[in-house]
């Protein structure tokens, strides 16, 4: 927990882009039976034709959104090539933003493919650091300790409030909008990331519903250093800390940013999550 990775989140929120490492997947042959000799010569048989191509059920096409406030149309010039895509992206978000919110926070290289990869990440255990299209917030981690041990500190909150201001100061309509637009490249990313037959949009979608889910925690949030095996031992002060609620420590790596920034910055994440997610889809959610 000693890495900063709340941008993430807000960059989600966003609309913005990226992939990190492919997913590669094999089956190990195995020994294959001995055919016994024929007992005369025969026909060799046809070719078998090849399996039919599975097209991914879409739940949520993109052509569906509505994006509120968006810009007049116009002719857009055509996209770049995924891998020549960063200064068209990164120049389209400052557009919105402001420049220099976009040189503070985003990185800005693989801009699409880092921001794809994380978004299929947040659900799961690990989202690694390696492939957030974000910078790390700044200063560490904020802790409060109490006679029964440490606790996530209440100035915490603090580090993630000029990202907050930049999110909530974004119109949602043009993020929508800047997404629909560039959508054609965060579907590429996700078909290089291993998912040939699935639409980006849908993980999106999900990825936000599982976010929404993440539970809002007003009690304090204790801390206890990781259980490292083998002869390191940890110096105080510790500069790396896990839930030391076992539930809070089994969520996902999305769910535990959020409860990380504190339940009033979770809320306004929330908040900017939940009027995106009704203008791809138009319709809201109920968490």
């Amino acid at each position: 927990m000693n890495r900063p990775i709340g941008w993430v989140i807000l960059l989600l929120v966003w609309g913005v882009i990226g992939i990190g490492a492919y997913y590669w997947w094999w089956q190990r042959p195995g020994a294959e039976p001995q055919a016994p000799p024929p007992a005369a010569p025969v026909a060799e048989a046809p070719p078998a034709p090849p399996p039919p191509q599975i097209e991914p059920q879409v739940r949520h096409p993109i052509e569906e959104a509505r994006p509120e406030t968006a810009p007049e149309p116009a002719k857009e010039p055509a996209l770049p090539p995924l891998g020549q895509s960063d200064k068209t992206v990164l120049n389209a978000i400052a557009g919105l933003i402001g420049r220099k919110p976009v040189g503070a926070f985003l990185e800005d290289t693989g801009v699409v493919r880092r921001f794809v990869a994380t978004v299929d990440n947040l659900p799961r255990q690990k989202a690694s650091p390696r492939v957030w299209p974000v910078r790390p917030t700044a200063g560490r981690l904020a802790t409060t300790e109490r006679t029964d041990g440490v606790y996530l500190g209440p100035e915490n909150d603090r580090r993630y409030e000029p990202l907050l201001q930049v999110m909530e100061s974004a119109d949602s309509g043009k993020l929508v909008a800047l997404y629909v637009r560039l959508y054609p490249l965060l579907q590429q990313a996700y078909v290089e990331l291993g998912y040939p037959n699935r639409y980006f949009n849908d993980r999106l979608i999900e990825v936000i519903d599982h976010l929404l889910a993440t539970p809002e925690l007003r009690r304090p949030i204790k801390l206890v250093p990781p259980d490292v095996k083998g002869p390191v031992k940890l110096e105080r002060p510790w500069v790396m800390y896990e839930f030391a609620d076992p539930d809070l420590e089994a969520r996902s790596a999305g769910q535990k940013i959020l409860l990380r920034m504190g339940a009033g910055n979770a809320g306004r994440v929330k908040a900017k999550l939940r009027d995106v997610r009704r203008q791809l889809t138009q319709r809201g959610v109920t968490q």
